[in-house]
């Protein structure tokens, strides 16, 4: 006899209303007595302070938005100092954003306090002996934000 097959789709769809929940909760404690960016602007940091100095087209397609969407955050986001722009060594037609001292501090005070909210969190609701479930899981969320499988 073979098992029937199992529905993951409610599964599924748990696991997505729980991440974005935790990621409320995440980006709430982030800005916890700061003033809050939005997330677009959030995301650009973040993604300058990771991969580097970027043009705006190439920070656009790898956000997956607009040039003007782009544009209009890059402008706040220089007002408020926390990136600069200079020439492209390269192409003297473009300009490369890099992420300001300022910027930087921004947003490893706001790493800071997520993961600290975060640390509180698990020691206030997941018991010791849960850990090595907590840790089996996050290698599962690993393995699923690793997932090669195409978007439809």
């Amino acid at each position: 006899m073979t098992k029937a097959p199992v529905d993951l789709a409610p599964a599924a769809v748990r696991l997505a209303v729980a991440i974005k929940r935790l990621r409320a909760r995440w980006r709430e404690a982030a800005w916890a007595g700061s003033t809050e960016l939005p997330i677009s602007q959030l995301a650009i940091l973040q993604r300058l302070r990771t991969d580097g100095p970027a043009t705006a087209a190439a920070l656009a397609a790898a956000e997956h938005v607009s040039q003007q969407a782009i544009a209009q955050n890059l402008g706040a986001l220089k007002r408020a100092r926390l990136v600069r722009s200079t020439r492209d060594p390269d192409d003297s037609r473009k300009n490369r954003i890099t992420i300001s001292a300022a910027g930087t501090r921004l947003f490893e005070k706001a790493l800071t306090s997520r993961t600290a909210w975060l640390v509180k969190a698990i020691e206030s609701t997941i018991s010791p002996s849960e850990h090595a479930a907590l840790e089996r899981s996050i290698e599962l969320l690993e393995r699923l934000a690793d997932a090669d499988v195409p978007v439809r």
